[in-house]
């Protein structure tokens, strides 16, 4: 039997968890990990205490280096190169790579990114492709190059995003379907035999980084788009409405067939707050008021009355997705 191939791994959040235990449990015999490239430690929470994030937790539990260079130099690429790696894997790392630090191992250095690519390169896939009213994303494995995201892809494992699945539960899928995607995946990369194909640069589109100026809704849009926005933008940034002067998070949303002015509240049903729109009715399932918990809709209301044709401001909403520029 073949040895396992040396994963040095370069990430910074913990979608990667479920991957790594199962490179360190039921994946052993295909992969071991024999180091970690992470973010340096940061300022996290109210209390801006100095906290490492949880890959580096997960590799101090295993006794493994780690490392977390403010910027990859030439010292950085030195310690990859001492772990006599086949291959580094990438996944939500946060640093921009050297090509001399890419080619370093032996197999090269692969990415996992979490959209069906070419759709979605950037920063934020998980929550454009739900806003855009995607009903499939996925995890592609691919090769990285200087040009983001662009790099030859080796296979894909693809994930539903269900009518109510926000970002949160979305990145869970995709978190477990990094498994059998690898799985399949290190044998031939160990053989030699995993063909990589170039994408199809006619159907890319990028995301970028999200900010809170982006969770703002327009009700002149659709009901669909309006609740694929906001399922898509929790817990970040996650869209607010002000209602009464106060601004109320909104954490999960559907379309329903209906009328009413857009922006104008029609009144509760069973499951939710019920808002007009352009086309059909917003239904706001889970809201949260100033210093309070994340509520479903008929506990919130019970403490927060929003009278039937309160007026909701309209504010345009920023573009999550663009296609490349033409030279």
């Amino acid at each position: 039997m073949s040895a396992p191939l040396r994963i040095v791994f370069l990430g910074s959040d913990a979608i990667a968890l479920p991957l790594l235990n199962w490179l360190a449990g039921e994946g052993r015999p295909l992969a071991e990990v024999v180091g970690v490239f992470t973010q340096p430690d940061r300022a996290v929470g109210r209390g801006q205490k100095i906290a490492a994030n949880e890959i580096k937790g997960w590799a101090l539990n295993l006794g493994l280096p780690v490392f977390q260079p403010e910027k990859i130099t030439e010292a950085a690429r030195l310690s990859l190169a001492a772990l006599n790696a086949d291959v580094a894997l990438v996944m939500a790392y946060g640093h921009i790579l050297r090509d001399d630090f890419i080619g370093t191992p032996r197999l090269g250095t692969l990415n996992l990114h979490t959209s069906l690519l070419p759709k979605y390169r950037g920063a934020s896939p998980i929550q454009a492709a739900i806003a855009s009213g995607e009903r499939e994303t996925g995890v592609t494995l691919m090769r990285i190059v200087r040009k983001l995201d662009a790099g030859p892809v080796a296979d894909v494992e693809r994930v539903s995003i269900d009518g109510l699945d926000t970002a949160l539960d979305v990145e869970a899928k995709l978190a477990r379907a990094c498994i059998p995607l690898l799985a399949r995946s290190l044998p031939p990369l160990r053989d030699g035999t995993l063909v990589f194909s170039p994408q199809d640069e006619t159907a890319v589109t990028f995301c970028r980084k999200l900010g809170k100026a982006d969770g703002v809704l327009d009700f002149s849009a659709p009901a669909g788009a309006l609740a694929a926005r906001i399922n898509g933008l929790f817990p970040w940034p996650t869209c607010t409405i002000s209602i009464g002067g106060q601004p109320i998070k909104l954490g999960l949303a559907d379309a329903i067939k209906g009328a009413g002015n857009p922006g104008e509240v029609i009144g509760p049903d069973h499951a939710g707050l019920l808002i007009g729109t352009s086309a059909g009715l917003l239904r706001l399932r889970r809201l949260q008021r100033p210093g309070g918990r994340m509520l479903a809709a008929p506990e919130f209301l019970r403490g927060f009355a929003v009278p039937i044709g309160t007026p909701i401001e309209s504010i345009p909403m920023p573009e999550l997705v663009t296609l490349p520029k033409i030279a």
